[in-house]
C-alpha cells in the first residue's frame, strides 16, 4: 500500500506538469511556402497558394498610397494586353474604425482595424492571404478579375463577364465586412488562405481555424489535413487575434490544409447566390459573441469552457471595481481558493493523518520487510485505526483541477491582458515576464509547499524527485504570460496558507 501511494502522488504531480506543460514542449519545423500549378482559362499562371504571376510582376508603387479610383497608365494597359495578363489594380473601402484594401481580383490585401491591437500583416502573416477561385465549365479552379461597375464609402461592385459573376463588398455597422456573390450560372467556389508558420516564444503559434462540427485549430507549417464536411466560418487565428470568413449559411466541401502553408475549403455544390462576411478582430469573448455565428467558440478555452467562462466573468468583474488586470487575477484567484476550501480541507486533513502514521509505518516495513503480505495487512489496519486513507488526499485535489485548469485556459487566452501593465516591471500580463522574476518565486513556493506535503516513504531518491518538480514547473512556465503565472504564484501561495491553517486546527 505504501509503494501504490507513492505511484499514485507522483503521477499526479507528473498529470499536472502534462497538463499545465504540454504546450511548452512542441517545437515547429516549418518547411517554406511552396507553389502547385493550377489550370487557367484567362492566360495566368495560377498556383494553389494564390499567387499568380501578376502577383510577382507588380511594381512597389502599387503598395503606396490608397485611393478610391484605381490608377492604371493606357500604355500599361496595352502592354499587358498583349501578354495577355491584367495589371494589379487597387481600391479600398473606409470608415471610422476600419479601412479594406483589395484588389483587382477582389482580394484582401491589407485591413487596418481599430479593434485590433497587432496589424494585419503580424497576424496573417502576408499579402493576399485569400483569395477566390471558380470552377469553370472543365471543372478546374481558376481566378477571375473583376472590373469595378460602382463604389461608393460603404460598398464597391465588381464583375466578370467572362463567367458573368458579380461580386460586392459592403461594410456593415457592426465591423463586418459583407461580401456577395451572385451570377447567372451556378458555379462551385474555392476558398484558398494562404500564409507562413510563426512561433511568438511564449507557446503560441499562427494556427488555421475553422468550425465544422467542432473547432479546429491547426498549427501552420506542422499540422496537415484532407477532410470532407459543413463549416460555417474558416481563417486564420494569431496573437489573440482572427481573420476569418464567415459564411450566411453552412456550406458543405472539402478542406485541406498543407504544410506550405495553405487552407483551401473547396465547396461541393454549385450556387447561384453565396452570402459571406469577413471579420478581422482581437479574440474578445463578448465581441465575438455580439457578431454571431458561433465566433465565440475561436476563444479557446479548453474542455472546461463551461467552468472557463463564468471565470472569465469574474475576472471583468474584479477590473470593474480595480481596473487592474494584475490585481483581478490576485483578486479572483483568492475567491477560487476559498470557494473550494471545503475539498482543500479534506485533503489536507488527509495528508496530516498520514504524516502522523508515517513513524508507525516505517517501522512496519522494517518489522515485516520479508513479509509482504503481513506488512500490507498491517499496513491496512493501522489506517484504519488512525482514519488515515492514502488516496484522501488525492481524491479531493482532483476534483478541483478542472476550476484550476480552467482559469488557466482564461488567462493564457486573456486578450484582454493584452498591454495590460501589472506594477514595475510587469508592463503587459499578455507576455512573459521579462526578468523571469514570477517564475522563479512561482518555483520557490511550489518548493515550499511540497516540503508541506507528506513523504510516502524513505527512498532518498524518490523524494529529490519530488523537490526537483518545482524546478521542472519553473522551467516550463518562464516563457508563458505573466498574467498566468502570477496566477500559479497566488494560488500556490494562499494554499500554503490554508495547508498550515488546517494542520495546525487538525493536530
Amino acid at each position: 500500500m505504501d509503494s501504490e501511494q507513492k505511484r499514485m502522488f507522483f503521477a499526479i504531480l507528473l498529470s499536472g506538469v502534462v497538463l499545465f506543460g504540454w504546450q511548452a514542449f512542441i517545437e515547429s519545423n516549418r518547411p517554406p511556402v511552396e507553389s502547385e500549378q493550377i489550370s487557367n482559362s484567362n492566360s495566368e499562371t495560377i498556383s494553389t497558394d494564390g499567387r499568380d504571376s501578376s502577383d510577382r510582376q507588380r511594381v512597389d508603387s502599387a503598395k503606396g498610397s490608397l485611393s478610391s479610383d484605381p490608377r492604371s497608365s493606357k500604355s500599361s494597359h496595352a502592354k499587358t494586353d498583349e501578354m495577355n495578363l491584367v495589371v494589379k489594380e487597387q481600391y479600398h473601402l473606409s470608415s471610422e474604425k476600419f479601412k479594406y484594401v483589395f484588389n483587382n481580383h477582389m482580394d484582401i490585401e491589407d485591413v487596418i482595424s481599430t479593434n485590433a491591437v497587432y496589424d494585419f500583416s503580424s497576424i496573417v502573416g502576408n499579402q493576399g492571404v485569400f483569395k477566390l477561385f471558380v470552377a469553370n465549365e472543365n471543372n478546374k479552379f481558376q481566378r477571375v478579375t473583376f472590373v469595378r461597375t460602382s463604389s461608393d464609402q460603404k460598398q464597391i461592385v465588381g464583375k466578370n463577364t467572362e463567367f458573368g459573376i458579380k461580386i460586392t463588398y459592403t461594410f456593415n455597422p457592426d465591423g463586418k465586412l459583407e461580401l456577395g456573390i451572385t451570377s447567372d450560372t451556378p458555379y462551385r467556389y474555392r476558398f484558398i488562405f494562404n500564409t507562413t508558420a510563426e512561433d511568438l516564444g511564449n507557446q503560441k503559434f499562427r494556427n488555421f481555424v475553422f468550425l465544422g462540427k467542432d473547432v479546429e485549430r491547426l498549427v501552420v507549417g506542422d499540422d496537415t489535413l484532407n477532410s470532407e464536411g459543413t463549416l460555417q466560418w474558416l481563417g486564420i487565428d494569431h496573437n489573440l487575434h482572427i481573420f476569418g470568413l464567415v459564411f450566411k449559411e453552412r456550406l458543405t466541401g472539402k478542406i485541406s490544409v498543407s504544410e506550405r502553408g495553405e487552407m483551401v475549403f473547396d465547396t461541393i455544390n454549385s450556387y447561384n447566390v453565396l452570402d459571406t462576411h469577413f471579420v478581422f478582430a482581437k479574440k474578445n469573448y463578448d465581441t465575438l459573441e455580439q457578431l454571431g455565428d458561433n465566433l465565440h467558440l475561436a476563444v479557446d478555452f479548453g474542455i472546461f469552457g463551461i467552468i472557463a467562462v463564468p471565470l472569465l466573468r469574474g475576472l471583468q468583474f474584479f477590473y470593474k471595481y480595480f481596473p487592474n488586470y494584475g490585481i483581478a487575477i490576485v483578486l479572483l484567484t483568492i475567491i477560487i481558493r476559498l470557494l473550494l476550501f471545503p475539498l482543500q480541507y479534506k485533503s489536507y486533513a488527509s495528508m496530516k493523518k498520514m504524516q502522523k502514521v508515517q513513524p508507525e509505518l516505517n517501522k512496519l516495513k522494517e518489522k515485516f520487510k520479508d513479509d509482504p503480505q503481513r506488512m500490507q495487512k498491517e499496513t491496512m489496519d493501522l489506517f484504519k485505526r488512525a482514519g488515515a486513507n492514502p488516496l484522501g488526499g488525492c481524491f479531493p485535489l482532483l476534483l478541483q483541477m478542472p476550476v484550476f485548469f480552467a482559469f488557466y485556459r482564461v488567462l493564457y487566452g486573456a486578450v484582454e491582458l493584452i498591454g495590460a501593465p501589472f506594477f514595475g516591471w510587469i508592463g503587459d500580463l499578455s507576455v512573459k515576464d521579462p526578468y523571469y522574476v514570477l517564475p522563479v518565486l512561482m518555483a520557490i513556493a511550489m518548493l515550499l509547499q511540497t516540503k508541506l506535503n507528506p513523504t510516502a516513504g524513505t527512498d532518498p531518491t524518490q523524494k529529490k524527485i519530488m523537490l526537483f518538480m518545482p524546478l521542472i514547473f519553473g522551467v516550463i512556465m518562464k516563457d508563458l504570460p505573466s498574467g498566468l503565472v502570477l496566477y500559479i504564484l497566488v494560488s500556490t501561495i494562499f494554499g500554503i496558507i490554508q495547508q498550515m491553517f488546517v494542520y495546525k486546527i487538525t493536530d
